[in-house]
């Protein structure tokens, strides 16, 4: 007999959405992508499909993970970073490792979030732990102390 977990279906990848956008990589000019949203079951996929590369970031659910796929080494990397600029609808990963316009991505976590911290703010910057968890946050004015 299998046990119970083994015996439960796996959830379809279900495409979210696609959009076409523009992106950035290592704080280069930037040029047209393709993000492609991916709901995995207990994890969300953003493919980035910049020129012949892709890039995919995944934020799992329980608990909150934030990983980039290393293509070198074939396996998760945690993020160190991640920022997003509500008014320009930008969010760039480690630094300006990986930069994306997506209105779609911003907007569902404005309304996720609508009666939090994130009202009226502009910029949100998170740093992540060795394990893709988020250590500490700021907003607005308050990054800018932080990096200094």
């Amino acid at each position: 007999m299998l046990p119970a977990a083994a015996a439960q279906p796996v959830p379809a990848a279900r495409v979210l959405y696609t959009l076409s956008t523009e992106c950035r990589l290592q704080g280069e000019a930037p040029i047209p992508c393709t993000v492609e949203a991916v709901d995995q079951g207990g994890a969300t996929l953003y493919r980035h499909r910049i020129g012949r590369s892709i890039e995919t970031v995944r934020i799992t659910d329980e608990p909150v993970t934030m990983a980039i796929w290393a293509n070198d080494r074939k396996e998760w990397r945690p993020l160190r970073g991640a920022a997003a600029r509500f008014s320009t609808n930008t969010i760039c990963f480690n630094g300006r490792e990986l930069c994306v316009v997506n209105p779609n991505y911003l907007n569902s976590v404005r309304e996720d979030r609508a009666n939090t911290r994130l009202q009226g703010r502009d910029l949100v910057m998170v740093h992540f732990g060795s394990d893709g968890r988020v250590d500490a946050s700021c907003y607005d004015d308050a990054c800018a102390l932080l990096l200094k």
